[in-house]
Parts: structure tokens; sequence; C-alpha cells
């Protein structure tokens, strides 16, 4: 495979620049694929180009100017793309919103960032943006990319589908379709890059490229300025820690409303490489199987549900092909640890590994769809390193990777030749990092953001007087390589004064076994540490499910007391839990358990189950909840 050509690896002055390299040096090569009614349609980039123009002129009609906030909430499609290009070449700012926020949410951030003009995917969102706009007076027009709506699930009303000619009134001139914006900006009136830049004046790399809200798990979200320095650094960088080929092509699935989803987005614009838009996170597992993509990123919570469904599938092969499926685990397992040794693996292990391959490990990978995948990446929270470790036995690497919104996504990245389990990888070369003496993680380089919108307070707490940004985070750094143990703000510091980081603690027991969802560590200021559990869907399957909440609920403690006591035995005893809950159902996102990128909200699900907590110290042992 040829290595991507042409100026892949260097960096742009803004974003606009980038894009219209891009377009100007690929212009018939495809750019984006996405499915509409049931096929996969592609773009090319110059045909991306054209659509863009189209809507920004047709906004720019609608009264966006250079300087205005434009916010988009929507799903990651082909559509989010483009109309981030458009704003763009108005001089404008994108403010994504994740789709799944609640109306006040989306109002909070509207009336935050003062946009004037609100973009939604399909009738559902527009409905609920409509429910509210007498609260954003500023907001001029609302445009809706798609018509009726067909929800994952009954809504409060029992509907499953949203009709447009219901939310969307006769008459309203407010309210425009993106088929409509893109009409008044086409034929005659489409204006060329060139002439759109002459429009909006100067662009910088200082200019603001989009303000992101941080997804609130300790309060009030906060507006992340990045500026366009920022994101075509950080893409640049990206380019040159992963090794990229003309014919790599990406599954986008993460929402771009989240830093790493918008990142990816713009890395393929840097490499020159076509991006596939997954339907849903719900069909996933078919999309994958339908483009078979050479790369992908996604969160923890998705390997996790990954390496259930192959430990569960190699789990149930029986007689000769379950002999050979223990036999090819053996070698899996050997190979890894060879890898964690840093030995090699040697002519027998390394034709063991072939045969394994061949057999058993090879069929796997069709069968999730990663037959041609040469890596996957993994941010946004901590992957188990047993996880990593397992994938890798199989031939399927992940890369694991740090940042946060504030850093422009990922700060720190592994990469092949230089992978340590457990740890987020070394630094990218535009980030310089150093430990504080309290074990908080700094950093600082050209992809750090300067400032919180209108919010000067956070600001100087966040970045020191000599630009370091005071991550949150405590880790330590090994060889150059970063490892991550905790949240500074989660540190538990118990009756005895003793510190316990709960990360760790809950990664270990998540690694030992697939029957747990989540863990929260809990006993700040108390004299012993307890834990949340949630089922997992394994353990729904194997203990039964009455409305989604586990059945045998006696028996699942008792593989979990197993798996607990197996953990507390590498623990300190101050560190050990003590005892436990388990939650009848897993943590969601709609019972506001988890934010949109599949953190927990530690401090919401403390408050949440304050009582069972409270039971767990009074009785000193956990009744299921």
């Amino acid at each position: 495979m040829d290595r991507m050509s042409g100026d892949s690896d260097r960096e742009a002055a803004t974003a606009v620049e980038l894009w219209t390299r891009r377009v100007s040096e690929s212009r018939d090569r495809c750019a984006f694929k996405f499915k509409q009614a049931g096929t996969w349609k592609e773009l090319t980039w110059l045909q991306a180009d054209t659509a863009a123009r189209e809507i920004a002129v047709g906004l720019a009609a609608a009264g966006v100017k250079t300087g205005d906030r434009v916010c988009l909430v929507s799903q990651s499609r082909v559509e989010w793309m483009l109309c981030d290009v458009a704003i763009l070449y108005l001089g404008a700012i994108t403010v994504p919103i994740y789709a799944s926020n609640t109306a006040e949410q989306c109002a909070f951030i509207v009336r935050n960032c003062g946009a004037r003009v609100v973009i939604v995917e399909d009738a559902a969102q527009l409905e609920k943006l409509l429910g509210i706009r007498a609260e954003l007076s500023a907001v001029v027009r609302y445009v809706h990319i798609a018509g009726d709506a067909t929800l994952e699930r009954p809504d409060a009303q029992g509907r499953t589908q949203v009709r447009l000619d219901d939310v969307r009134k006769a008459g309203d001139e407010m309210v425009r379709s993106l088929d409509e914006i893109r009409q008044a900006g086409s034929g005659a009136n489409l204006l060329t890059a060139e002439a759109l830049s002459q429009r909006v004046g100067p662009i910088t790399g200082d200019s603001t490229f989009t303000i992101i809200y941080t997804s609130g798990t300790t309060g009030t979200p906060k507006g992340v300025v990045l500026s366009h320095r920022n994101l075509t650094s950080v893409v640049a960088s990206a380019c040159r820690a992963m090794t990229l080929y003309a014919n790599d092509e990406q599954l986008l699935f993460l929402p771009m409303a989240h830093v790493l989803g918008r990142k990816l987005a713009w890395v393929a614009v840097q490499a020159g490489l076509d991006t596939c838009f997954a339907e849903s996170i719900a069909k996933l597992k078919d999309n994958l199987a339908e483009t078979r993509p050479t790369y992908m990123a996604g969160v923890p919570r998705v390997f996790e549900k990954f390496y259930s469904g192959v430990q569960r599938a190699l789990g149930e092969a029986t007689g000769v092909k379950g002999a050979l499926v223990r036999w090819a685990l053996g070698v899996a397992r050997r190979v890894t640890e060879a890898f964690l040794a840093g030995r090699s693996r040697g002519a027998w292990l390394s034709l063991q590994r072939w045969l394994a391959d061949r057999l058993v490990f090879s069929k796997l990978r069709a069968r999730l769809g990663l037959d041609r995948c040469r890596f996957l990446v993994s941010g946004a929270a901590p992957l188990t390193a047993e996880i990593g470790e397992f994938f890798y036995g199989i031939g399927v690497v992940i890369l694991e990777g740090y940042g946060l919104t504030e850093t422009t996504a990922a700060a720190f990245l592994n990469r092949f030749g230089k992978i340590r389990f457990g740890t987020v990888g070394p630094a990218l070369d535009i980030v310089q990092a150093k430990i504080a003496d309290d074990g908080e993680i700094l950093m600082r380089g050209p992809s750090i953001f300067a400032r919180y919108h209108e919010n000067p307070e956070a600001t100087a707490e966040a970045i020191d007087g000599e630009g370091w940004f005071h991550s949150g985070d405590i880790g330590t750094l090994e060889d150059g390589f970063l490892r991550i143990t905790d949240r500074k703000k989660d540190l538990i510091v118990t009756a005895g004064g003793k510190k316990v980081a709960p990360q760790p603690i809950e990664n270990a027991i998540k690694g030992r076994t697939t029957l747990i969802g989540q863990v929260v560590v809990f006993g700040d200021k108390r004299p012993y540490c307890v834990a949340l559990l949630t089922p997992s869907e394994d353990a729904l399957k194997r203990f039964g499910a009455v409305d989604g909440a586990v059945k045998d609920e006696s028996g699942l403690r008792a593989e979990l007391e197993k798996v607990v006591a197996a953990v507390n035995s590498t623990l300190a005893p101050y560190e050990t839990i003590k005892t436990f809950a388990v939650l009848r159902t897993d943590f969601t996102e709609a019972a506001g358990e988890l934010t949109p990128s599949m953190k927990v909200k530690r401090k919401f699900v403390i408050d949440k189950y304050r009582a069972t907590i409270e039971e767990l110290y009074k009785n000193g042992r956990g009744a299921d909840a």
C-alpha cells in the first residue's frame, strides 16, 4: 500500500484552507459514504464542496454573517459535515449540540453562545427546539436536515414516529429545510470558494473554529473555544502519529458533537481518506459488516460490548470446534505475553499464531466486519488493559489515546511500534506535558484551547500564568507513556485519611468478567469503600431478564462476589471493596447516568442511589437494588 502523497502531513493555516486544499488535490476521489434508502451512496470531494457552498450561500441569505454562531443538533451524518464546512465558508462558528440533549440543555447552549441559526436533524429535534423558541429570542432561523423521524423507542406520548407536517406549521417563515437552503444558494447564486472567502474577510489561525460545550459531568457545561490553529495543528499531528494509506477508510459513528468525532472527520480531510457515516450506534454491527473499514474509533463502552460478544461466541463452541477455539485462545495469550515481555515470538509460536489466525481469528474478524481493519482507536474514557491485550492476541490492535475537549481531542496516543497497554501512549509531537507535584497532568501547545466562552474565572482556573492547561486528571509518565490513574475530583479520601483512586479499581473489576456493565466505587469520608455494580447484556442473557432487569439476582450476585474477592486480593486493605450492591439495570444516557460519550456521571449516580449506598454502610452488606 502507498502512503498518502501530497500535503497530507502539512499543516494548513485554517480549516477553510485545509478543506479547499483537499478539494483541489482530490476532487474526483470519494470523500464520504452514507446510506440512503437502504443503499450506500458516495460523494466526491468536489461534489461535497459544491453542496457546502450551496448551503453557505443559502445560510448567508438566511442572515448568517461572519462571526455568527450556528448550532447543530444532529447525529453524525454527511449533512453535518457539509453544514460545518458551509458555516466555516461564511466565517461563522459551528456550535454542536448532542442530539440526546434535553430541551433545557439545548436552550442553555443556544442562549449562552448567542446562536442566530439552529440546524436540527429531523422532525423530532425540530419539535424539541420549537417547543422552547420563546426562550431563544436571538434565533432568526430553524433549519431541518431531514423530515419525519422514526424513534428507537416510544416517547412520552407513546409515539414511534414524529411527523414533520405535525411539527412544521404552514406559513412559519422561521423554519426552512436544508434542501430549501441549498436551493437558495444553487445555480446562478452559487459562489466560488474564493468569492466566499472575499465576502467574509480574513480568517486566521487565531479565529474561532468552534465552541464545544462540555457534557457537564460535574456541573454546568462550559463552552470550550477552539481556534482554527487548534484544529489544523492537531489533525496534522494525528496524521503523523497514525500510519494512514491512500486506500484507508474509516467508519464514523461517534457523535460529531463530541470533540473526538469532529476531529476524526477532519483528520480524514487532512489525509484525503473517505469517511463512511454509520446510520446509528444501534446499526453499528450491520454497518461494520457492510463497509468493512480499515480503521474506526470508538469509546471503551463499545469495545467492552465487542469483547463480551466475542467471549460469548467463543465460549459457546463445543466439541472439536470448542477444543480448537480454546487452543487458539491459548496461542493468543502467549503471543500477547511475549509482546508484553518484549520477547520475540520465535518460529514455533509464530507458526501456531499463523495457524490459529487462519482457522479461528480471521473468521472471527470477518464476522465482526473487522477483516480489513488495521487498527481501532479508543478514547473519551479509560480502556481496560485486559480488553486491549485480548484484541491484540486475536489480531486487532486498539490504539488507546487521551485528550479532552480543551486539548482538541487526543493529546496522547499509542501508535504502531509504541504500544503499552494500560497507558494512553506518548504525547503527540505538538504537545508538551508534565506532571504537577500533586500528580495532575499539565499540557500546553498549539492544540490546547485558550479560553472558555464568556467565562474568565474558569479560564483562569484551568490555564496558569505559564500557559499550562491543568487537566484535572491524575497520572504518571513512564518512559514518555502516560498512565491515567484517576480524575483529581474523583479521588476518595477515607475517614482514616487514606487516598483511593476509584478508576483503577473499577476497571480491574470490569476487566475480570463480562457480567458487569458499570462499576462505581464510593468511600469518601467513610471508613471503607463500597461499590455499585450494574448488570451487562451478558448478565441479562445468562441470568434472565424481566423488563430489562436481572431475574436471577442471587445467582448473579454469587458470581460477582467471586470477582470482587479476586480483585480485593490485589489491593491494599484500605482500597478493598467491603460490600457492594447490584443494581437491577445498567446505566443509560436516557436515565441521566451516562454522558453522550458513555462516561458515568459519578456525582449524579451517587446522588441517585444515595439510599442504596447508605444501606450498604448501615448493614455492612449490600442488598440488591
